[in-house]
């Protein structure tokens, strides 16, 4: 993969370090994973205006970050730079909505650079800055939406929990099967590099989606009557799949609107307030062929309409906890 090696940016072909000889694609973990914090003493405290996150609308992990930034009401506290719709060998690039010291258009690398002029290492959205400290906080966005869910409370005066403790059994569960079944199952199929590699990754998916379908017939929400984290993340793939992950990573054994309950669900979630501002599907589907298709060529479909009646009120469940 295209990354910084002591500070200094080396291209090579996409996702090369994280496939192994037997085909298979292996993410490799996020390695700054420091922490915002309420308390005023922390190495990193919640302040207003303090903070900036750059993201891509185009990945699922950052556009994680994007949708909890609204539910949240984050909007006026953590500022936000989006990059181009395309990844290309300068990795994700900002010619907007930029912060000093960096000028734009310059790529995501340069604030990995300045956190540390010899990070090795690759330069990923989401990636979460202190503009105070020069530093970078977190890029890893499991960690950043749980930062979004309560670091900021006293500032924003939001009572929104979408990690309540006691359903927190039930939202690990389901964040144990769809990370490595969808959010990361549709990678590890689309960038197969053996046919047997890629057929179980994509089973996988769909194993997964079959799990998701059977719960969400009789559950409004994957932790019954309450909309949380769980939801969310499964959010992030699900919009993108059959503008993207459908075509593009060959997972086409069914789209998610042949899915009765789960396209239901998803058309909720999309509906939800400030939701659809988060979610670019040109942008999306440009941005998956032009991973796949080497002349960067991208299909008119599919059209989707997300904004039709989801149908999902007669199931129990309000969606709001404590917001």
């Amino acid at each position: 993969m295209s990354q910084l090696y002591d500070g200094v940016w080396r291209d090579s072909p996409p996702a090369a370090e994280e496939i192994g000889k037997d085909g298979q694609f292996r993410r490799i973990d996020s390695p700054l994973r420091d922490w915002i914090e309420p308390d005023p003493d922390a190495k990193f405290p919640a302040e207003a205006g303090r903070y900036h996150v750059f993201v891509s609308w185009t990945c699922p992990w950052a556009s994680r970050v994007t949708a909890y930034r609204v539910l949240m009401g984050l909007q006026d506290v953590v500022s936000m730079s989006a990059a181009g719709p395309t990844i290309d060998n300068q990795g994700w690039m900002f010619d907007h909505e930029t912060i000093p010291p960096f000028t734009i258009p310059h790529p995501l690398y340069r604030v990995y650079q300045e956190h540390d002029a010899h990070y090795t290492g690759k330069a990923t959205v989401p990636t979460l800055w202190d503009k105070k400290t020069g530093q970078i906080v977190n890029n890893e966005s499991a960690d950043i939406i749980r930062m979004f869910n309560g670091a900021f409370d006293e500032i924003t005066g939001n009572t929104l929990d979408l990690y309540p403790e006691d359903l927190r059994p039930e939202i690990d569960r389901w964040n144990d099967v769809i990370y490595p079944g969808l959010n990361n199952g549709v990678y590890r199929a689309g960038f197969a590099a053996s046919q047997s590699a890629y057929e179980r990754a994509a089973h996988g998916v769909f194993e997964t989606l079959d799990a998701m379908e059977a719960h969400l017939a009789t559950n409004r929400y994957l932790a019954g009557e309450w909309l949380t984290e769980a939801d969310w993340r499964a959010f992030t793939t699900l919009v993108r799949f059959d503008v993207g992950y459908h075509g593009a990573f060959k997972c086409n054994l069914r789209r998610i609107d042949d899915y009765p309950a789960l396209s239901g669900y998803l058309r909720e979630l999309y509906q939800w307030p400030g939701i659809a501002g988060t979610v670019k599907l040109e942008e999306i589907k440009r941005n998956y062929y032009a991973l796949t298709d080497r002349h960067h060529i991208y299909p008119i479909g599919p059209k989707v309409d997300l904004s039709t009646t989801h149908g999902r009120e007669g199931l129990k469940g309000s969606g709001i906890r404590g917001g």
